[in-house]
This record gives C-alpha cells, structure tokens and sequence, in this order.
C-alpha cells in the first residue's frame, strides 16, 4: 500500500494545501546521539539533503534511550517551531505516539525509523522504515547453506524467545534452512542477550555436537559470546560462523575469520531514505507504508568497503 500526504491526511482532519512542499526543516530526531548507530543514521540524513537546496536538516536525541521525555520534547520543539517534516526513531512506541498524532494535526508529515509507535498510531505517520527480520533471517540462512552445505547440524544461538525481532530473524532462518536443504537444526538456544550466557551455551552446543557445519548467532551479545566460544574451543574457521549486528568486537571476529560474515542492520539507510522519504511526501510522491532497510552481510572481503563502513559502528 502507498500513501501520498494528501491521501494519508484525507480525514478531513487537515486542509493541506500545495504550499507544503515549500522549502524548510526536516529534523531528524533519533533514540540518542551518544551513540555510533545513530550517528550512522545522521550520515545517511545528512548524504540525502547533500546536493539539494529546497530543505535543510537537524538531528537530534536525547543523551540516553531510556530519556524518553526528553525526545517526546525535542518532537514537540520541532512542532512548534514548524518543521517541514519529522524523521523519528521512537524510543518509547506507546510515550511518543500522542506526539506524533500532533505532528499529524498541525500538517507536519512523519517518517518513523527503526522502532514502530503502539497499535493504532499508523494514521499519524506515513511511512516506517526498518529492518525486515525475516528477510534478514533468510538471507543468512542461504549464505549458511551456500559456505556450509545441505546436510550436518546448524546451530542456533538467539536471544529471546518471542520478541518480535527474534521471531522473523530467527523463525525465518530456521524456515528457510528447512525448506531448503537437509540441515539439522540445532536450537534455538536463547541467551537471553546476555553475552556470557551465550557463551557457555555455544561451549556447550560446541561439545555436545563435534559434527557441526555451521553456527547461527542471532543479536551482538550472542554473536560476541558465540564467537568467543569458538575462539576457546579452537575451532575458529573449521565451521561456518554466521552474527548480527556490527560492533568493533564482531569487526574483528569477521577479520580473524572465527565469522564468516555478520549481518548488520541498515543505519546509514534508515536515515538517508527516511529523510529520502520525507522529501517525496512533501514533493506530492507516492511512498510506501513500510520501507525495508535492509542488512549488509559484512565479511573479511567487502568490511572496507563504503557499504560496510556506513553501518559498521
């Protein structure tokens, strides 16, 4: 389904008039700027409003995610002083979405990143931008079956069981490698993103199975501790290592080659076609409700390219 700020707002709520394609602010207001993965979205707000001269840009967040006030403030300053457009990441789904609902009433359009807004807000936005889980579960799946084979044991190392990340990541990695291929799964084993637990889990696993081919940790805590494992066990590169997320510690296990790759989720693109987005409702374009990010799958050959290096953090 596409919305268009005309048809998004048709509820007779607002009388929005062409003018609103006029140039102004976009903010960019995100979970915290004490942070390298924020920052990796203000590259990406900042390379899509470069070589353009009807909007200018501001990003902002409060000191920690857990200031949830704070950012409902920082939205209700952007309103006040009538921005253009508003690209938000929502530290708090249920805190921020009555702010939203006014940015909605006073003609403002909304791009919501990385993190939804409750249930019932989807009026008050036109568009949220994130990491399609499944599909980011799949795509490590077939990378798994491409290195390690079709047959042997995969391990699954995940986090949390239930929560709605874990649930498309891990349930459709493990869809996948079902459908296609013969591998055993192993898992899921959950570490409850506690690194340690992970790795006493993955040492475990690693004992108990000497067979395996492959191993899947599903967040950074448990790929960091899955890797550590294996670094112990000495059986770095004698399996296919597969993570997620992209911190220093999971960079230098792709390097070392205990990881195969590590799939990163896309922060430099959440900001540039979140700001992207905004722009083409303010320009009358159609957009779409939900725009997938993507991962990059981060491995010892490409982790220096630009691709990498704009989600590694």
């Amino acid at each position: 389904m596409k919305k268009t700020l005309t048809t998004a707002l048709a509820t007779g709520v607002l009388a929005l008039s062409a003018s609103i394609a006029s140039a102004g602010e976009i903010a960019v207001i995100v979970k915290t700027t004490n942070s390298n993965f924020w920052q990796n979205v203000n590259k990406g707000a900042t390379a899509a409003i470069e070589g353009q001269s009807e909007h200018t840009l501001s990003f902002n967040g409060p000191a920690s995610e857990s200031a949830v006030a704070d950012q409902v403030s920082l939205v209700e300053n952007a309103i006040n002083r009538g921005v253009s457009a508003i690209v938000l990441a929502p530290s708090d789904p249920e805190a921020l979405a009555p702010v939203v609902k006014r940015a909605f009433e006073s003609g403002i359009p909304v791009a919501i990143i990385d993190s939804g807004l409750a249930e019932g807000s989807e009026q008050y936005y036109q568009t949220f931008l994130s990491t399609d889980n499944c599909a980011a579960g799949e795509q490590a799946a077939q990378l798994m079956i491409d290195n390690a084979g079709s047959t042997g044991k995969v391990a699954v190392m995940s986090y949390v069981a239930g929560v709605g990340s874990e649930i498309g990541r891990v349930g459709c990695f493990v869809d996948y490698i079902d459908a296609n291929s013969d591998i055993e799964i192993v898992g899921p084993l959950y570490s409850q993103s506690q690194m340690a637990t992970a790795l006493n889990q993955t040492t475990d696993t690693l004992a108990a199975n000497g067979d395996l081919v492959g191993i899947f940790g599903a967040n950074e805590p448990t790929a960091i501790g899955m890797g550590r494992a294996i670094e112990q066990a000495g059986k770095a590169g004698q399996l296919t290592a597969i993570g997620f997320d992209g911190n220093a510690d999971l960079q230098d296990m792709v390097k070392s080659g205990t990881l195969l790759a590590t799939a990163v989720q896309g922060s430099f693109q959440m900001g540039e076609l979140g700001v992207n987005a905004v722009i083409d409702i303010l320009a009358g374009n159609e957009v779409e409700d939900f725009i997938d990010t993507g991962v990059i799958m981060v491995t010892k050959e490409n982790i220096d390219a630009p691709e990498a290096q704009n989600v590694l953090y």
